[in-house]
Order: structure tokens, then sequence, then C-alpha cells
């Protein structure tokens, strides 16, 4: 058994009663928690494989984000002006040079991504897109854990549509990881809009034979509820409710445009959980915003994911906290409707209780997995205060964070990769940024 200690820390459980540990330590029992504990019993150093002294740092749970597109950082800087979050700019500025995109373009895009992830403090990511195969081996070669859901897109073709389901079939039953870090599950990407009821149908039946669970995007704008409404005068959350759609484990991202009567199906569901990007919300310019007090009182589970970093730009999961806390208190028109504690909550143990994972990982207790983030609070932007959560949402950056493990395993070690140098990555990610973007030219010539 390999053990690790890590002491000196002030420590953000995030277990059931929100403990904070001052000078606190935690051990690491090959790749679980094994003790938590604070000054007056910490072990002696002795007998451990490694000592980190974490004198200054916050330690945390490994942040969870819960929503983004990982291969889509080759679009990070070329949507500027246009909403992904309409059909009509999804499509004309990701969906058309998507169609230039070849499995060889998943690997380096997707190593930047994990990358940038874990050196900002997520240690795990909820994907959705095409190349599933490619995306969950990046993935793995980083170390990241991850929900992978293989990118369906039907488009009114109703024997596409059938294939793609055999093909994600076929990734969820073959991409389980042995170690448990790389979960596959199934990604239509918008019901009614791309996705039609009865593949859905077809999904969600699927899903459940295979015990895994539905990510999609869900009440982005609102030609989503425009086929539901025109047959069922309902919105598309009460259209599926009725098909049954709800009856899996459906992860919902966005969720802009929810009524009272949506927000109810999602607290019926048994398993429904919304992933608010709030940073995209804001950046798509859609005056509608993910209702996410209401949601929460009505016992909704509610986690926070960047989106992808054509509509975000970043994947720092400590500043989408600050800007989901922001936007509640402007939607709701009064200061802090969510509090510090409960947007850390929604980083951490929400976005693992959406995947599933809330048994496993998202908060610091003895027996889970040891997904931690240590974040340096002791430069500048940071200051004694009553309420280290508050620290971390309204003055911290991800970009602090100094060390990560996931699993046990050290994936960051002084703000450095240990698996792979970050130099690297970026080196290779440039070569198949400029090889993606010359074969889209190429295209557009041709087309």
């Amino acid at each position: 058994m390999t053990r690790q200690l890590l002491h000196s820390a002030t420590i953000l459980t995030v277990d059931p009663h929100d403990r904070v540990i001052e000078n606190g330590w935690l051990v690491i029992e090959d790749d679980r928690i094994g003790a938590i504990g604070g000054a007056a019993d910490q072990p002696s150093p002795a007998g451990f494989d490694s000592v980190t002294d974490l004198s200054g740092h916050l330690l945390m749970p490994g942040l969870v984000n819960a929503h983004t597109h990982s291969a889509m950082v080759l679009f990070r800087g070329h949507a500027e002006g246009h909403s992904l979050l309409t059909m009509e700019g999804w499509y004309n500025t990701i969906r058309e040079p998507e169609l230039a995109m070849i499995a060889e373009d998943m690997a380096p895009a997707v190593a930047l991504s994990c990358a940038e992830m874990v050196l900002s403090g997520t240690t795990t990511f909820c994907d959705q897109y095409f190349f599933a195969e490619e995306i969950a081996a990046a993935a793995a070669r980083a170390g990241i854990r991850a929900v992978i859901a293989y990118g369906i897109v039907q488009l009114g073709d109703e024997v596409r549509g059938d294939e793609e389901l055999a093909k994600a079939s076929a990734f969820v039953e073959g991409q389980r990881s042995a170690d448990g870090r790389i979960i596959p599950w199934f990604g239509p990407h918008a019901p009614y809009v791309d996705n039609s009821e009865a593949l859905l149908l077809k999904e969600v039946a699927v899903a459940n034979r295979l015990g895994c669970g539905i990510h999609l995007h869900m009440a982005c704008g609102p030609e989503d509820n425009v086929d539901t409404l025109a047959r069922y005068g309902t919105t598309a959350s009460v259209a599926l409710e009725k098909a049954g759609f709800f009856n899996g484990r459906i992860h919902a991202a966005h969720c802009l445009d929810l009524s009272d009567e949506d927000i109810a199906v999602f607290a019926r569901a048994e398993a429904a959980s919304v992933a608010h990007c709030a940073s995209a919300g804001l950046r798509s310019g859609r005056e509608a915003i993910c209702p996410v007090v209401p949601l929460r009182q009505a016992g909704v589970t509610v986690a926070l994911g960047t989106d992808n970093v054509a509509a975000n730009n970043s994947y720092d999961m400590v500043s989408e906290m600050r800007v989901a806390g922001l936007v509640a208190s402007h939607r709701e028109g009064r200061a802090q409707p969510i509090s510090s504690r409960e947007l850390v909550r929604m980083a951490t143990i929400e976005g693992a209780r959406a995947l599933g994972l809330d048994h496993e990982i998202g908060s610091i207790e003895i027996g889970k997995a040891a997904d931690l983030a240590a974040i340096d609070i002791s430069g500048p932007g940071y200051s004694t205060t009553p309420d280290v959560a508050t620290l971390l949402v309204y003055s911290g950056s991800g970009r602090d964070t100094r060390h990560v493990w996931v699993a046990g395993e050290q994936l960051v070690r002084d703000r450095a990769l240990t698996r792979r140098p970050f130099a690297d990555i970026r080196a290779d990610y440039n070569v198949g940024y400029r090889t993606f973007w010359e074969r889209v030219a190429l295209t557009r010539k041709v087309a």
C-alpha cells in the first residue's frame, strides 16, 4: 500500500456537515482517503511514502466540470459575435467547420483541454461530442476522471439516428475503464431540435438497460419548444416526461428557458439534474437565465459547467462559481441568494451527484476516492477571512491551483503536470490546430 500524508492545510471538506478543518491533515492510502484530522492528532511523517506540506493552501475536493465539449478548444476565438445557444449560431459557426473534422484531430485538442482543466483544479469533467472513443482515450492518457457522452445528432435522418444509437451502445459497452476513471454515457445533442422524440425514447431505454446516463442540451432557446408547442401545446420537458424520457438518469445542460411546470418535471424525476453554465449563457446574449434558485428550492440537483471554450473561453471552475453567484443575484434581485458554500457544493458534490458519482467523489470523506485540489491562498488577492469558501469563490482563481490528485495519483505537482509536460501538449495542439483549420479552409474552397 502506498501512503501519502498531506498536512498543515485549511481543509474544505464539503461533507454533509460542511466542516472546515484549520491546520488539517489528510492521508491518502493508494487511491482512497484513509484518514483526516486536525493538528492535535496529526500522525508522524515517518512511514509515509511521501509527505506534502500544504501551509498556506486550501485543500478541497477536486472540482467537477459538469458540462463541456473538450475537443471544441479548436474553436476558441472563432465564435465572437455569435450566440452558440441558438440553432443558427451553432450551425453556422460550429457545425459547418465540424464537418471537416477527423478522428486524428481529437487527441491533441482533448489533451490540451484536460491539461487546462486539471491545472485549474478540475478532476472530473462531463463531455459530450463526436469521436467519443478518441476523446475517452485522450482523457485516459491525461489521468483525469471523465464521463464521456457519445454525441448523437440526427437532424431529421431516421436511419442516421438509429446508426448513431447503435454506435453509442457499442461505445458504452466497450469503454468502461478498469480503473473507473472513464465512464461512458449517451449524448443526444438536443431534444426535438436535432433528436426526434422516437429516437430519444430509444436512447433512454438502451441507456437504462446498459446502466448509464444521458447528457444533452435542454431549453437553450425558444426553438427548443417550437415542435412540442405546435404538436402538444406543451414545452419539450413536459412532452418528454409524458413520453417516459425522464425515467432514466438525465443530465441537462443550460436550461435557460424553464417554466415553473418544467421545473416541476425535473423535481419529479428520480435522477434528473441540470448543468448550469453561467458564463456561456451570459456570453450568448440570451436574456433568459437558468432559474437555479427555484430549481434548488424544488430539490433539483444543479451542477456547474463551463460549456465549450468557444462559448466560454475558459475552463476555470473557480471563475464559474463566481459568475454563477453573480448571475443568481441579478436574476433574483437580491444579494447572494446562493451562498459561497452552496456554490462550492455545486462545483463539487452536486456535480458528482449529477453524474451518479457522489458515493465516490465530490467531498473529502474517509473511504472516498482521493480526488483533491490544493489551492495556494497565501498570495496577493487573498487575506484572512471568516469564511474560506467566500475567499475562494469571490477572490480566488483556478490558476492558483498548486497540486492535484486523481484517485490518489498526483497529476499536478508545484503547478506542473506530472504525466507529460504542458509545453509538449501545447506544441502538439498548435500543429493540430493549424492542420484542422487548413482542412476547413480547403473544404470551404472546394464547396
